[in-house]
């Protein structure tokens, strides 16, 4: 019985491993998700003008492959990301932890089903013999408006990401295994994400980008997990 016991435990994830790879994994999102998104899909894209973006993505075709490759490394990265959240904040509270955990996996598959726009870029941009009904001007308005979906659906998805930051945040203020401030910290994140979102949808011309200086209890996040993280000891708080 007890040796059966020490097995277990042997191979279960630990905390301080599950702390290492949610770090490792948001370091990995935070530098795939701008360099897709900033660097490379929104230099693609001229507001208000199919032609040029439509030129644009043609001439860097293989770049906006990259992007897509990217987002979907990152939407890969977010269920592990959530596994390993859970894994270590589940001595907080065992229910509330998996939560969270499912709503980031729930924010992950927004993500990678609204990609399937930028994939029908991709036909669009080949000209297949089904499309010669419509004129150019027509396919450049429709990679444009595939792209503005694909934006506006991921804009959709950050209300929930902004909903998985205030359990997170909630969970992490609990913990007396964490600081605090940094629980207070992605509450704020939360609600920047939340508002952002809610704004894209229900008003056309929001630009406020809150989320830009709310961000900041995500960064400590990550680097508090690879340096304090991993030798933390979590207390069995779970009800």
């Amino acid at each position: 019985m007890n040796s059966n016991n020490t097995s277990k435990r042997n191979t279960d994830v630990s905390s301080s491993h599950s702390a290492i790879i949610a770090g490792i994994g948001l370091i990995f999102m935070a530098i795939l998700a701008p360099i897709a998104n900033f660097s490379i899909l929104q230099n693609l894209i001229v507001q208000n003008d199919a032609g040029n973006t439509f030129s644009n993505i043609a001439a860097s075709e293989g770049l906006f492959r990259l992007a897509i490759l990217f987002f979907l490394i990152v939407a890969i990265l977010d269920i592990i990301v959530a596994w390993a959240l859970y894994v270590f904040l589940k001595p907080v509270n065992k229910s509330l932890s998996l939560l969270t955990a499912w709503v980031r996996v729930v924010y992950a598959a927004i993500l990678a089903v609204v990609l399937i726009f930028l994939l029908d870029v991709l036909q669009l941009l080949h000209g297949a013999e089904y499309l010669t009904s419509f004129t150019t001007a027509q396919i450049q308005t429709q990679v444009l408006l595939s792209i503005n979906t694909f934006n506006l659906g991921w804009g959709f998805g950050l209300i929930i990401f902004g909903f998985h930051l205030l359990l997170l945040g909630y969970l992490v203020f609990k913990a007396g295994y964490m600081p605090k401030i940094l629980g207070i910290l992605l509450i704020l994140a939360s609600l920047g994400y939340m508002i952002d979102g809610a704004g894209k949808v229900l008003f056309a011309d929001y630009n406020l980008n809150l989320s830009v200086f709310t961000f900041i209890g995500e960064i400590i996040l990550i680097f508090w997990l690879l340096i304090k993280g991993w030798k933390t000891e979590a207390v069995n708080q779970s009800k």
